[in-house]
């Protein structure tokens, strides 16, 4: 009986953390295109993946992704994230998750 709870403990952690990778790679996201919006169009880029990655835990971090796009007046972002197996900084799984954002821009006068 002993391995089985051990087994769906394990299991129970590792659905902790995808949903924790999920929060976070929205959390980024939404984080990133706030700062696009408000960088002028050249350092829009730059902006974007400063604000995506700057409240990532370290675990997180490094294997973090972001693009920042502009299309019609609309700021997009997407944050892609690396799903660690059991203890964050170790092992990633070979998928990843993505988080997307989008807001109008703003305009400066």
């Amino acid at each position: 009986m002993t391995p089985l709870i051990v087994i769906t403990l394990v299991l129970l952690w590792q659905f902790v953390l995808l949903g924790y990778t999920f929060t976070l790679a929205g959390n980024a996201a939404d984080e990133a295109v706030r700062a696009g919006t408000a960088a002028s169009p050249g350092a829009r880029q730059g902006a974007c993946e400063q604000a995506g990655t700057d409240k990532l835990p370290g675990a997180w971090e490094g294997g973090a992704s972001v693009d920042c796009g502009t299309s019609g007046g609309f700021v997009t972002a997407t944050v892609t994230l690396d799903v660690p197996v059991l203890f964050p900084g170790s092992v990633a799984f070979p998928f990843t998750v993505t988080g997307h954002a989008g807001a109008v821009e703003e305009e400066t006068d």
